[in-house]
């Protein structure tokens, strides 16, 4: 998961960082400096984040993949 696509799943399912935190069991820190880049994530992290988004209909998607539904996605710079 990188900080983008945190960010933009967050704001699909209309979470504030504190509910998502709160959610996955991580503190209001961890995952706000994530976010901005300011640090990265230990695995039992990056996967809580992961797992309570998902519970709400977030499909993560690696370079290539597609998914069903309506999503945005970011296009690699030439």
């Amino acid at each position: 998961m990188t900080p983008e696509q945190l960010r933009m799943a967050r704001a699909a399912v209309k979470l504030g960082v504190r509910e998502l935190a709160e959610e996955a069991g991580l503190s209001f820190t961890t995952v706000s400096r994530f976010e901005t880049g300011k640090s990265g994530l230990q695995h039992k992290s990056a996967e809580a984040l992961r797992r309570a988004l998902e519970g709400r209909g977030i499909q993560f998607l690696e370079d290539g993949q597609v998914a069903e539904g309506v999503g945005v996605a970011v296009r690699k710079e030439a």
